[in-house]
């Protein structure tokens, strides 16, 4: 599908540039200023060369223009005559400009793809060690608190052993969390992410945005403002909660 827009869009970028070159090259030799024509030729060659991807287009604009200005703007006009050294050297100057030109952007947009690539590698790497953190801190009280338990089960208060699973059970809630969220990068990158809006009141997602919150944070406060008036809006309720959850 990509390489279809790319061709469509290069297609009509030639067929454009093309056109306006041609209209200029008759405009030249109506006002008697012809020595220009090839050059306005030249310039557009090299214009479509640029803006298009690979060589074809600019290639054959080349070829074109070779066959423009020879038949309609070089006498003796509408017939073509490749014979005449002027002309052989203007179709090979405007064939050396689209070759080197395609060249030229191609080479930089390769180098621009692997610049990207590398970019989105760093940030990969940036991810996963964030991510390996943040996972490491939960997983490492779970661990401890778990050990505590079975080694010390008998000493232990009740209240005590209470408050321990309590906090196994908050950690492994955030780890939930977490790797429902990394899912959700995934399913967006991957394009799998499906949003279904669906009216929801603007009260009902607060109250269970906050009641999560309060559960994960008893501690912190939190000021709500919204309407007084009931207010309705089309949402997937699932994901918006999770973005609130996740800025909060």
């Amino acid at each position: 599908m990509r390489k279809l827009h790319s061709a469509v869009r290069g297609a009509l970028c030639t067929a454009g540039i093309f056109a306006l070159a041609v209209l200029l090259c008759v405009l030249l030799q109506r006002l008697n200023v012809p020595e220009h024509i090839t050059t306005v030729m030249v310039f557009a060659v090299f214009l479509i060369s640029l803006l298009t991807d690979g060589y074809v287009f600019g290639v054959v604009s080349a070829l074109l223009g070779a066959l423009a200005v020879n038949y309609a703007f070089t006498y003796p006009y509408f017939a073509l005559d490749f014979l005449t050294p002027v002309n052989l050297i203007s179709a090979g100057v405007l064939l050396t400009i689209a070759v080197l030109t395609g060249t030229l952007t191609t080479k930089l947009k390769r180098q621009e793809a692997a610049r990207a690539e590398a970019e989105a590698e760093r940030t990969r790497a940036n991810l996963l060690r964030a991510v390996s953190h943040d996972l490491r801190t939960p997983l490492t009280t779970i661990y401890s608190a778990s050990s505590t338990l079975l080694d010390r089960r008998d000493t232990l208060p009740p209240a005590r052993q209470e408050e321990i699973l309590r906090g196994i059970r908050e950690d492994a809630e955030w780890l939930t969390r977490m790797v429902e969220n990394l899912l959700s990068i995934t399913r967006i990158d991957s394009g799998a992410v499906q949003i279904l809006k669906a009216p929801t009141v603007l009260d009902e997602l607060i109250d269970s945005v906050m009641t999560k919150f309060a559960k994960r944070y008893p501690g912190q406060a939190v000021r709500v403002e919204i309407p007084e008036e009931i207010v309705v809006i089309p949402m997937d309720a699932t994901l918006i909660e999770q973005v609130l959850i996740n800025l909060l």
